[in-house]
This record gives structure tokens, sequence and C-alpha cells, in this order.
């Protein structure tokens, strides 16, 4: 590779270009074994007669069998379940003024990523659509070497310490004696770990909400968690803490409909990313730090090193400063996503660490997994993991060496190959650790600033809406509902009334434990009481990309379904057509559409919305199906658009869907619409103007009114 690495101008196709001399099409290629040998039979095993045995000299088969039965790989023991996709991040400004990392200083700079996202909890083969955090870790190819940000989809943690860490993840893991329940953390260890380490007890309130059953990845934050350092050229350091801002806003599933998706389609997350990649439909992040001044790292009522605490950004605003595209899918899982190693501790020069305790442990962690998971200490040279940079060391040997060193010596200092490799300089870009003055006797020990466990929950409760508050009950009611123990439910109850004490007696309630009537204990209130940031309400809405299921059978009508299509397609919408056979299906002028899916191999829960097409023959064939009615109604109770003509209005009623009273289940419409996510035509005339207003209600993503009044 180019010596003049330093000078080399990154491009989004750098890392396809180095990842293709490891690839392999066999396409039109004659089997071999691993040895180049070709083979003339590969059904049968070498034996001693047609109906005799197997012998041991069949090298082709040993061969094949061998390999078979080494495929696996021990699976991560957090966020096992995971899924890949590459592409290329900008910078928007040079950010010179804070860091010297070349990556962030040229806007014309196309830096190559890898990005795995995955749950934590759960097995390689549990669900995507579990209550869980998410993890959100990016890889930067950049010329100074990787950076790898290993982040979450929710910017605090459960644990201050790293000491803590193998507890916290025995607690939330199936219980040991009988490996119950899977991708849960309904269950008594992981609740009685809570219970009892209240430093949880913000990270619990947000793995309550909505943010803990994101409706897409592309559809969901990320978070570095832990304070970074940016250092610049001059030795001058801040504070960073980074994030991931999706430009389709932050959205997340409800909870009965993530139950059943894990039931229709474990696979939900991970084909929906697929599939929006394919299509073009390419998943955007907007870059985003927070900086603080280093005279400012008191100036707080928390500790910005501490991982149970956001920085709230109405008191230290969001910079955007570049964007990621992701823009092609993987061409192999196992060698690229399953073997894609994520390091906190790989950082390049600008970007260094803090004294977070949780960050420092981790820092251990991450190296020590991977030699476990992928057989030794050369998983940097896996094709996924390689940088782009050029890596010269005396670090040879080990399992699965790839490269083959040339030269006598692999010692430094020496003097018979010139002291080659030799160190670089600061100026030449060799990573140079900031230098913090650090002064104290050593001592198992918590610093005072971190014995603050409750005012930032309090912070997430009082920011959220009244609907998300109401999801976050339920989800507690849940979650402790499926705990045996009344002691641990109790403590839990306990816990949250110095949070809130109507949250925990609503809770109480529920479970059907003591309610408290007052808080156990006395809560220090934080200067913000309210991040509306925090709130999912308050994210970006669009159509793009969502899918609708347009339920249609012979006879449509032409006219609506083309204005309709139309409408869709050009707000980005993905139409697919939902019948009760696959085939062709002829409307009203002859025109045809052709079936994508059937009421069997589709569900509401796939889509984002439903469109009754209309045409009296259309819907009467639809309305007699009883799938295609449950499948309106399932919709409907999971908040979604349902747009139809007047011909479906019977439809709805029959599915107990009303628009608004009598007079509109007869078709006069000249009603008001109570419900903003039930969009009606009752004019040819109007379809045009209908088509824009379903595009308009499925922008909304859910329809929260309607939530409040069914629970009335």
């Amino acid at each position: 590779m180019n010596k003049d690495r330093e000078n080399m101008n990154m491009n989004e196709d750098s890392k396809k270009e180095q990842l293709k001399p490891f690839t392999v099409n066999d396409s039109g290629q004659k089997m071999t074994t691993n040895q180049g040998v070709r083979i003339t039979d590969d059904e049968h095993s070498l034996k001693a007669g047609d109906r005799g045995p197997t012998l041991m000299e069949d090298f082709q088969f040993r061969e094949k069998m061998t390999h078979f039965d080494h495929e696996r790989i021990p699976e991560r023991i957090v966020h096992a379940r995971g899924f890949g996709a590459h592409g290329y991040f900008q910078v928007y400004e040079p950010m010179a003024e804070f860091t010297k990392a070349k990556f962030l200083q040229d806007p014309s700079v196309k830096t190559p990523v890898f990005v795995r996202f995955s749950t934590v909890a759960g097995s390689r083969g549990s669900a995507d659509t579990v209550r869980d955090v998410r993890g959100f870790a990016t890889k930067f190819y950049t010329e100074e070497g990787n950076f790898d940000l290993v982040g979450n989809n929710m910017p605090v943690f459960f644990i201050q310490d790293a000491m803590k860490f193998p507890d916290f993840v025995h607690a939330v893991k199936p219980e040991p004696h009988h490996e119950m329940p899977q991708a849960s953390t309904a269950h008594d260890t992981h609740w009685d770990f809570i219970a009892n380490n209240t430093e949880s007890t913000h990270m619990i309130m947000w793995a309550m909400s909505d943010r803990a059953i994101p409706r897409s990845y592309r559809m969901m934050e990320g978070f570095g968690v832990h304070t970074f350092r940016f250092v610049n050229e001059k030795g001058e350091a801040h504070f960073v803490k980074f994030h991931w801002k999706p430009l389709l806003g932050v959205h997340s599933l409800v909870w009965d409909e993530a139950q059943k998706l894990a039931g229709k389609d474990p696979d939900f997350n991970r084909r929906d990313l697929w599939e929006a990649i394919e299509m073009g439909n390419y998943p955007e992040f907007e870059f985003g730090v927070q900086i603080i001044r280093e005279d400012e790292e008191f100036s707080f009522d928390f500790d910005i090193l501490d991982p149970t605490k956001l920085w709230p950004e109405e008191l230290i605003p969001v910079r955007r400063i570049g964007k990621m595209t992701l823009n092609r899918n993987v061409d192999n899982f196992f060698a690229e996503t399953e073997q894609a190693a994520f390091h906190i501790g790989h950082v390049v020069p600008g970007i260094d660490f803090t004294n977070d305790p949780l960050l420092q442990g981790r820092l251990f962690s991450y190296t020590d997994t991977q030699l476990s998971r992928l057989g030794g200490p050369n998983f940097h040279e896996i094709p996924i993991n390689r940088p782009l940079a050029d890596i010269h060391n005396n670090q040879r040997d080990g399992m699965h060496r790839m490269t083959i060193n040339q030269g006598q010596t692999s010692y430094h200092k020496n003097s018979l190959n010139n002291n080659d490799p030799h160190e670089a300089t600061e100026q030449e870009g060799g990573f140079v650790h900031y230098q913090e003055k650090v002064e104290g006797r050593k001592v198992r020990a918590r610093s005072e600033s971190f014995k603050d466990h409750y005012s930032q929950a309090v912070l997430f409760w009082n920011s959220m809406s009244d609907v998300e508050q109401k999801h976050m009950i339920k989800a507690f009611r849940f979650e402790l509902g499926k705990v045996q123990s009344k002691s641990v439910q109790q403590q839990m109850v306990n816990n949250l009334s110095n949070v809130d004490l109507q949250l925990a007696q609503q809770v109480a309630q529920g479970i059907g434990v003591e309610a408290p009537q007052a808080p156990t204990e006395e809560v220090r209130q934080g200067v913000t009481l309210l991040s509306p940031a925090l709130s999912q309400m308050n994210t970006v809405k669009s159509p793009a990309t969502r899918k609708i299921a347009v339920l249609a059978a012979n006879g449509f009508d032409s006219a609506e379904m083309k204005a309709v299509m139309t409408a869709l397609q050009t707000a980005g919408v993905t139409a697919e057509i939902v019948s009760e056979n696959l085939g062709i299906l002829t409307g009203t002028e002859g025109d045809q559409q052709q079936v994508k899916q059937t009421i069997l191999t589709a569900d509401s829960v796939l889509y984002d919305a439903v469109y009754l097409a209309g045409g009296k023959e259309s819907i009467a064939q639809i309305g007699s199906i009883r799938e295609a009615v449950n499948f309106v109604v399932q919709a409907y109770n999971h908040l979604k658009t349902i747009g139809t003509s007047a011909d479906g209005l019977e439809l709805l009623g029959t599915a107990g869907i009303h628009v608004t009273g009598p007079e509109a289940a007869a078709g006069n419409l000249e009603e008001p619409l109570v419900d903003t996510g039930l969009i009606v035509s009752s004019d040819a005339a109007d379809v045009n103007d209908f088509g824009q207003k379903l595009v308009d209600a499925i922008a909304m993503h859910r329809h929260w009114g309607r939530e409040l009044s069914m629970s009335k």
C-alpha cells in the first residue's frame, strides 16, 4: 500500500476495494477442496462397496465434515444478535478548533464506515423486536487508523463502574437454574439487581420507555454513552459526547405490535435495514457532538463523567458536524457482520479517553472478549477489521496470522534492520495521550459526585408526554408482573417512588403490592427538570421509506388507485398490494396490479399503514375474508393510518371502526373526522387530495389520540 498514506484522500469505495482480494464468486466455477483439488463427486462418501463402511482415507469427506463441525464461533456474550451495513461519513466543516482527528477536517473526504446494530441481552437466535437496549457500533476506516465508536440507542447505562458489569449481565441473562427467559428482562434476577443497585434507576426508565422497541434501526438515535476528549493540534482538550441523529426521526413500535412481530417476523429490524438499502432508501444519520470546556467540568449539577447521566441538550446543545450514509449491504453475513470486532479503545489522534470508570474497564474487556471469540490475537487481520492505514509493528505469529512479515528482526530497538519499524513523532501523526494531571490515593471507592441516582430519572419521567408515560407504566406492570418474588416487586416499587410517587402507586396497583405513600429517600432535584429533546413526540416526522399495505381485489377503483399510488410513490412510501391470492388484479378500467403478498403471508404489523382500495367489487371481496378484516382491526389497534373511500366505511363498521357517527356509517361525511389516522375519500373528484392526506397521516407515525379514546 502507498507509504504516503498521510496524504491519501479517503473515499467511500476504499474499504470495498480493500475487501476485493478476499471476495470469491463461485458462479461458473468447478468445485474444489480447500487445497484447490477439483472434486468429481460431492454426493457420496468413499466406501468399501456401495453398502460397505465409509473409509477413513476419504480426505474429501473429512475436510468437508471437519469444516462443518467448526463453522460456528462463540457468539458474543452481549450484543449477540446483530446486523451490519457499509457506508461512508463526511464532516460538514473542519473541526480543527477542537480536534486534530483528520477524518473530521475535510468535507470533501468520504471516510468508509461499517455499522453493526444489535440487541443486547438475547442470543443470536432471539427476535429483533424484544424490549431491550440496542447497540449502535460504528467502525471508521480513517487514514490514521480505525476509530470505533461503540454505542447504544440510549445515552446512559445501568452501572457506573465496570467492576459491576459482569454482575449486571449475569442478572439480565436467562436465570442459571433453568435458562429462562430468553431475550427478556421480565424476570426476578434482573429486577432484583435493579432494585438493589439504585444507580440503575435512570437507565431503567429509558429501558421501560418506547426507546426499547424501535420501529427500525434507521429510526433510532445512537449515543457514545461515555465522555471522551477531543484534543487539538495545540494540545488543548475539550470533553465530548457523541450522538447519531437519524434523518427519518426517532420512532418506535407499540408493545403489542412488538410482541406479535417476534412471532410473525423475528428478523423484522434486520430485514427492514437490508431491504431499505437494496431499494436505494439509504439510511442517513447526522453525527453530533456535545462539547464542554475543561474549565466547565464542575459547572453542572451532575458529574459529566458519570455514565448513568446524560448532558441535557438544553444545557449543552448538540452540534451536528457531519453525516453518515449506509449504502451497501454485506456480501457475507458471517465474514463481515459476525466477524466484525469493535473495541472502545480503538481511537485515533485527536480523540482520547476520560476517567469515566465504566469506560476505563471496557478498555480491557473488549480485547479480552475478541481473543476468545475470534480465536487469537490476530483478529485485526480479518478483512472486515483490517484498517486502511498501513500496519507495521513487531507483533508477529499467533493463531490465524495472515501477513507474511519479511526480515529477521521482530523487536525494538534493533540495529540489524536500522531499528525499523520505528516510532513516529506527534508531528508525523503519532498518537500521544492527553497529559492530564492525576493525583490521589489508591482506593476502591466511588466519587461522592456519583451518588445522585434519581434526579435525572426524574428529568426523564417529567420530559415524557402523557402517552409515553402511560406506556412506561404498562411496561413496568408487564415486566414486574412476571417477577415471582413479592419482595423484589415491593423493593422496585419503593425505588420508583423516588422518581415519581404517582408512577410508583400506579405500578403497585397493577402488580398487587403495597403502594408507597411517600418517597423512600430524600431526592435531590436537578436544575433541569424538563428536557423536550428526550420525548419522541418532538422528533422529525416523515413519510419517506414507510410501508403501506394496499388491500385490494379484482374490481378496484382504477382512478383512485392510480392517484393514491402516485401520491405514495412521490412521497417515498413503499406500497405493496395484498390480496387473497398471488397473481394479477384487474381494475374498473382494465388496468392491472401485481399482488405482492397474500393475506396469509402478510400481516398488518409488517406495515406502517393500510389502504383499503376503493371499488365496490373489491371492497366486497376483501370484506368477505375474515383475516382481512382482522388485518384492518389490528392496524387500527396499533394506531396506524387507515385510508379508504366511502365504499369501505361499511367494512370498517364491520370491524368495529366508526369514523364519526351513524351519518358517516351511512356514507354522509359532512361531520368532521375525529380520528386523524382515518382518511376517507367520499368524492371521486378529490382522489388527489385523498392521496396527499393519506401521505400526511402516514408521516405522523402513530395517531395517539386514538389510543386515549380507546382506553376510555
